[in-house]
């Protein structure tokens, strides 16, 4: 019933295009049918992954590529769909030499491949029980000309699934692919010619400074600004730990804030699509340079304070907490600076938006906001009615890095015609 549904709406929508094309004249034509198709469903038809990519391929044979993925929750234009069944589908209509979907079975080129195809950016889907995710992820950007590649992990009760198929075909020796994967990486690559805007919003607030990690041990931050990491911790957040259960409780709301050194040249230093942090530096909250982190640990002995991420003495650490004033606050902030730019761009024409993929944290959501559907439908009260899908992940990916309790948005965009005429396509 939910592929009748998706499907039905989608042939009305390329009806409406055939009439479209006919009333413009072969001179105007859009072209033939979006090859590209991105599917994403919730946990709850993770086991019929594989019947429903056979259905909609053979139901919409003009689309030949397909990339997508499973997760808690899925997005479709202005809506959450949260623990039920549900699927969403955007056609994308970009040329067919603009975009390769890769797998694990079909890697992405490094430069430019054979057929002549470059990569700019990359939409990526990830299993985040894949060894050293974070550091692949880094990797395939690596292999973008922009350096930037945004997407998230899979999320799910059950199988974290991936959608891949390509009409290109795998590596020789794969034999038979049937376009449902788990673990590794995939997703759309697109050429330089796939204009698009990126941007992340942060979900939580710093409840202390910004403070320096001068000794640590792996994952362990033994010295903050030379005195004990622990202490810090415990004075930031006035606990004590001969009061465990208080302390337990506090801790529990208390994440990791994690920078990058700033004498070290990061992943945002050579990202042409990374924004400038200035609003966060000015009101204090974080910037999208931040991963954020659990905490999964204390050390009295070595006063330390375990975290979730490999630690580096030079690094910044910031403790925080999810505060859903200032999601809904800086969400706003995004959308506005993402508008603005795209209409009032420096030194270039105005641009209207295609369409736009959104990806936020599974612990985000409807009721991190208040209520059902509020985070999509700030979305769409920013943007307007722009055709959006996405999924809640186990984390997000942006720039060349793996995120925490934040929202990645990206919009396709195109140059309005000097008319004034929005693109055809």
């Amino acid at each position: 019933m939910a592929a009748a549904l998706v499907l039905a709406q989608l042939r009305a929508q390329l009806n409406a295009r055939v009439l479209a094309d006919a009333q413009r004249g072969p001179a105007d034509a859009l072209g033939a049918s979006p090859p590209l198709g991105l599917l994403y469903i919730t946990d709850h038809f993770a086991s019929h992954a594989q019947p429903l990519l056979d259905h909609l391929m053979a139901e919409l044979p003009e689309v030949t590529d397909w990339a997508g993925c499973v997760g808690v929750g899925i997005a479709a234009s202005g809506v959450e769909y949260f623990d039920e069944p549900a699927l969403a589908v955007m056609l994308l209509d970009v040329p067919p030499d603009q975009y390769r979907v890769f797998s694990g079975v079909a890697p992405l080129p490094v430069g430019v491949s054979a057929g002549g195809f470059e990569t700019a950016t990359a939409l990526v889907h990830a299993d985040a029980g894949t060894p050293d995710v974070a550091s692949l992820v880094a990797e395939l950007a690596q292999r973008t000309r922009t350096g930037y590649v945004f997407g998230g992990l899979a999320s799910g009760r059950g199988g974290r699934v991936q959608f891949s198929h390509s009409s290109h075909g795998a590596l020789g020796g794969q034999g038979a692919t049937t376009g449902v994967f788990q673990g590794g990486l995939s997703g759309v690559a697109f050429g330089p010619e796939v204009a698009l805007v990126s941007r992340v919003t942060q979900g939580c607030t710093p409840v202390g400074p910004q403070r320096v990690v001068t000794r640590a041990d792996g994952n362990v931050a033994l010295a903050l600004d030379g005195d004990d990491a622990l202490g810090v911790l415990l004075d930031e957040l006035s606990i004590s730990l001969d009061e465990p259960q208080a302390a337990i409780d506090r801790l529990r709301a208390t994440l990791v804030g994690i920078s990058p050194d700033p004498a070290q040249p990061g992943p945002l230093a050579h990202s042409s699509l990374a924004p400038a942090d200035a609003w966060a530096r000015r009101t204090g909250w974080l910037g999208t340079e931040v991963r954020v982190r659990h905490i999964i640990g204390l050390d009295p002995v070595r006063r330390g304070v375990a975290v979730a991420e490999h630690l580096a003495e030079g690094e910044r650490l910031t403790f925080c907490e999810r505060n859903p004033e200032a999601a809904r606050a800086d969400l706003l902030r995004m959308c506005a600076e993402l508008r603005d730019e795209l209409e009032s761009p420096s030194g270039g024409a105005p641009q209207a938006m295609l369409g736009a993929v959104y990806v936020s944290c599974a612990g985000r959501g409807g009721p991190h906001f208040g209520s059902p559907s509020a985070e999509l439908q700030l979305v769409r009260r920013a943007l307007g009615d722009v055709p959006l899908v996405g999924f809640f992940a186990g984390g997000e990916i942006a720039h060349q890095q793996l995120y925490g309790y934040t929202g990645v948005l990206t919009v396709f965009v195109a140059d309005v015609s000097p008319e004034g005429l929005p693109p055809k396509t």
